[in-house]
């Protein structure tokens, strides 16, 4: 996920002259309650969970996503599948090439007798409502917006100015993911839908992590998503327009999406899709299915709410107990990493206790939020001296003969978005939750923990291609305790590095003097 546009419009808001006066969000305006729909057997997609659980008893299969182009395929197929439902949650839903792909889907399938209920967060929704005012015309979908601005039409200027005066309720974001199809099967992970997040941008893509879910643990998704759609915070586009959509705004957006899937079609990302959607007509192999008991995690939608805000609405004491349970090797995932002086002390316990701790997370040249990694390296000197291994990605990493598909083929440059822990090779747990202090005291957040040694040993084993020298720094100290960086060139030299490799002076000094501001709190 990228913090950019959050990190600008917190700065505008603290920094806006004249901020916009608070006004109520219209709670008068019909808010039907609506839950998942009951199973229904004549479903395909319940049909095929039924066969892939039935010798399974109470565990649930997980499929593990890391080919970007199979996370795009994966989301189709469901959509195109689906007979009765689709319920899907998304922190961000781009209107680019693969986002209107999949918007395309979406509306097919609520053309199909589907009903659609579409639940965004709104930062990156505002002043972007023409599409999904129009979507929502028809019978079958209904968009609703999780914590939405008052201004809809507003610049970036403007909707700083909304943040300095709603900012406690609109620094609050929804960063869930979840995608469900007939109560049946569900995708949760980090991904948002957008280009960068299946390998279809030409500058830089995410390397992001999802599962597919089967089982007990797909109505425990449901059941959250009920929550935060018939949540006080979710409210329907409409409730901010005064006239509802002309069915001819439809009727535009359908030619205009076809359109864009003609000149889609074009491209060789789309040809390379073309070629593997028959793979879509198969099931998959059950050699791919991970089992093993499985819960899914979601923080309650009231979550930084200063009012209702306890620690009982968070997700994070429940991870944290779960990960005490390591005795021998913990594994971390996270692109924003920002442990604080509570998680050095905590990693530290574990090392004190003989846990082998390791960690991947961005480097300064790979990642998309320059202030959140020098807040994290601040943290870096306490870690290693505890013995915590830090590798760092580099933004060029490739696939090389053999390799996991987690570095995609895109040419672009690579930076990190999975979130994913390993508890000793035995237990995983994959999501949207960044191992920082937005992810624990101020976003909602979700995913699934697994207790499968195979889902474990999947990710270890893209952890270890990912923190090959070729793919990620090595951060070390040296005898006198200064950071530094080791990793192999192209041609296969080691090569030490004094400073973040990859970047110019100006880049690291631009990050440093915003690493001045007392804002990790907000990070």
């Amino acid at each position: 996920m990228a913090w950019t546009s959050l990190r600008h419009l917190a700065w505008l808001g603290l920094v806006a002259l004249a901020a916009c006066t608070h006004s109520d969000l219209r709670p008068d305006y019909p808010r039907t309650p609506s839950t998942v729909l009951p199973v229904q057997a004549d479903a395909p997609l319940v049909a095929y969970a039924a066969r892939m659980t039935a010798e399974h008893g109470t565990d649930s299969g997980v499929r593990l996503i890391s080919d970007s182009g199979d996370a795009l395929l994966a989301r189709i197929a469901l959509a195109d599948r689906a007979k009765h439902s689709l319920d899907i949650q998304y922190y961000m839903f781009h209107s680019d090439a693969t986002g209107e792909l999949l918007a395309q889907r979406l509306l097919a399938a609520a053309d199909r007798g589907v009903r659609v209920r579409l639940l965004l967060d709104d930062l990156h929704v505002a002043g972007n409502d023409d599409v999904l005012r129009a979507l929502d015309g028809h019978r079958n979908i209904e968009i609703r917006l999780f914590n939405p601005f008052l201004e809809r039409n507003a610049s970036l200027w403007g909707m700083g100015k909304q943040f300095a005066g709603d900012f406690s309720r609109l620094n609050r974001r929804m960063h869930n993911k979840a995608y469900i199809a007939d109560g049946a099967m569900a995708i949760v992970g980090g991904r948002n839908i957008g280009d960068e997040y299946f390998d279809a941008n030409d500058n830089v893509n995410f390397r992001d992590l999802d599962v597919l879910v089967v089982g007990p643990v797909v109505a425990e998704v449901g059941q959250a998503f009920d929550r935060y759609w018939n949540s006080p915070q979710s409210f329907p586009i409409g409730a901010f327009h005064r006239h509802q959509p002309a069915p001819e705004e439809l009727q535009e957006l359908r030619k205009s999406m076809a359109a864009h899937a003609r000149t889609f079609s074009q491209g060789s990302y789309a040809q390379n899709l073309v070629a593997r959607v028959g793979d879509l007509a198969r099931e998959t192999p059950a050699k791919e299915w991970a089992w093993g008991q499985a819960s899914y995690l979601a923080d309650d939608p009231e979550k930084g709410d200063p009012v209702a805000n306890n620690q009982d609405l968070h997700m994070a004491p429940a991870i944290r107990a779960w990960l005490d349970g390591a005795t021998q090797r913990l594994t971390l995932i996270s692109p924003y990493f920002v442990p604080g002086k509570r998680g050095v002390d905590y990693l530290q316990g574990m090392r004190e206790r003989g846990v082998a701790v390791e960690v991947l997370t961005n480097s300064l040249a790979s990642t998309d939020a320059g202030n959140v990694y020098v807040a994290y390296a601040a943290y870096r000197p306490p870690l290693l001296k505890a013995g915590v291994k830090l590798y760092e990605l580099k933004p060029d990493a490739r696939r090389g003969r053999g390799g996991s598909h987690f570095f995609g083929s895109s040419s672009g440059s690579n930076s990190l978005h999975a979130k994913a822990f390993v508890v000793d090779e035995q237990h995983a747990f994959v999501g949207s939750m960044n191992l920082d202090p937005r992810s624990f005291d101020i976003n909602t957040e979700d995913g699934v923990i697994v207790h499968s040694a195979a889902l474990a040993k999947a990710l270890l084993s893209i952890f270890a291609d990912a923190t090959k020298p070729e793919h990620s720094y090595h951060v070390l100290l040296d005898a006198n305790g200064g950071v530094y960086w080791e990793g192999k060139q192209a041609n296969g030299e080691m090569i030490r590095y004094d400073h973040s490799p990859e970047t110019s002076w100006w880049r690291r000094f631009k990050v440093n003097v915003g690493g001045l501001l007392p804002i990790e709190g907000l990070l």
